[in-house]
């Protein structure tokens, strides 16, 4: 039993090498430390593109007041919620791309000392990079920074010993709401210029106001409540697919915020992808005449397709966004001869989308 197993093994192992050695080949020399080397050459990838999606989510805490009870008793407040709620809504889309190796367009690189492509660069995940030339970076996106909350200072300290020392809350709530009625009071005799101590100077009164305005909220929002908003931010990842035209993104509960995507509590985002068909289909090559030349087999590259996608929550569409995506295009073949002995070629590609980003050449004297 263990005979005809080992047997089977090395069979498999045999067939996956002369399929990757027959169907792929390529012309250049890489750097023994990068990844995916082996003895004989080495296994570059070209990437497809992902993207990553951020939503920007605010939640928006109501806390009723100590006397909401007596909200329109006594200021006159409708519909006044006495039960604590939180909701929540998005406020941004916004969308960032990245590229990650695609399995599926694998290229075999052999050793070959007769070309000037000697220095290949590869991402850690094995995606060509650059050859002869220096990888250019795409800069990250900005990091999130939730805006900080500042220290909101307690209604309760602005109440004097009377209403302190009431004997119930609905004494308190009258006292407190008539003291709300003197301030706003006092800050009009200031406007009007008919206070008994006017200030000396605008700054003064400027100064005054304020710290009347400030005392009336407070205490109103011991009646109508306070509201405290915070954004959090949640990042998806996709990668658009051929074949899939729409998927539920993530879905967004009023009252829980992000939920599952399969929680039918929250209402479906949807992320809907449309091929502009902007990239030709190759065409077909025609029949080799003549066995190819050492180091003619070149380098494969892509020719990256440009998507749409759209973002829709009932229909109604939340974000809109025009990308190139490398899986919707297709690959192009770069001639060994930019690699010969008479020139060095300098290429890099774009990380993202595998397409040429800038080829120069320099020749040799």
């Amino acid at each position: 039993m263990n005979y005809h197993f080992s047997i089977s093994c090395r069979a498999l192992l045999l067939t996956a090498f002369l399929t990757v050695s027959c169907l792929l080949s390529a012309q250049t020399l890489l750097n023994k430390y990068q990844p995916n080397v082996t003895p004989e050459g080495a296994v570059y990838y070209l990437p497809k593109t992902i993207v990553r999606i951020a939503v920007q989510v605010e939640k928006t805490t109501y806390t009723p007041g100590d006397f909401c009870a007596y909200a329109h008793k006594y200021m006159k407040l409708n519909d006044v919620v006495q039960q604590p709620v939180a909701t929540y809504r998005v406020t941004t889309l916004s969308l960032t791309q990245e590229g990650v190796a695609d399995t599926s367009r694998c290229y075999m690189v052999k050793f070959n000392s007769k070309s000037t492509g000697t220095n290949m660069t590869l991402a850690d995940d094995g995606r060509l990079l650059a050859i002869n030339a220096q990888p250019i970076t795409i800069k990250a996106p900005t990091a999130f920074t939730p805006a900080p909350r500042q220290q909101q200072q307690q209604p309760r300290s602005l109440l004097n010993e009377e209403i302190l020392s009431a004997g119930s809350t609905a004494k308190m709530a009258e006292l407190t709401a008539q003291e709300i009625y003197d301030i706003r009071e006092s800050k009009n005799q200031l406007l009007k210029g008919q206070a008994d101590f006017m200030p000396k100077d605008g700054e003064q009164l400027r100064i005054m106001i304020d710290q009347l305005e400030h005392q009336n909220t407070l205490l109103t929002s011991m009646f109508s409540g306070t509201t405290i908003r915070d954004t959090t931010e949640h990042v998806f990842t996709y990668c658009p697919q051929r074949g899939i035209e729409r998927e539920v993104l993530f879905r967004l509960s009023k009252h829980r915020g992000i939920v599952d995507s399969d929680d039918l509590s929250g209402v479906p985002f949807y992320i809907c992808i449309e091929d502009e068909h902007n990239v030709p289909e190759p065409v077909a090559a025609a029949p080799a005449k003549k066995k190819s030349k050492v180091g003619d087999d070149g380098i494969m590259v892509n020719i990256p397709g440009k998507i749409k996608i759209t973002i829709t929550k009932d229909q109604k569409m939340m974000g809109s966004f025009e990308i190139h995506a490398a899986q919707y295009g297709n690959t192009e073949l770069l001639s060994g001869e930019l690699f010969n002995r008479k020139m060095i070629t300098h290429l890099q590609l774009n990380p993202t989308t595998g397409s040429i980003y800038k080829i120069d050449t320099e020749t040799l004297k």
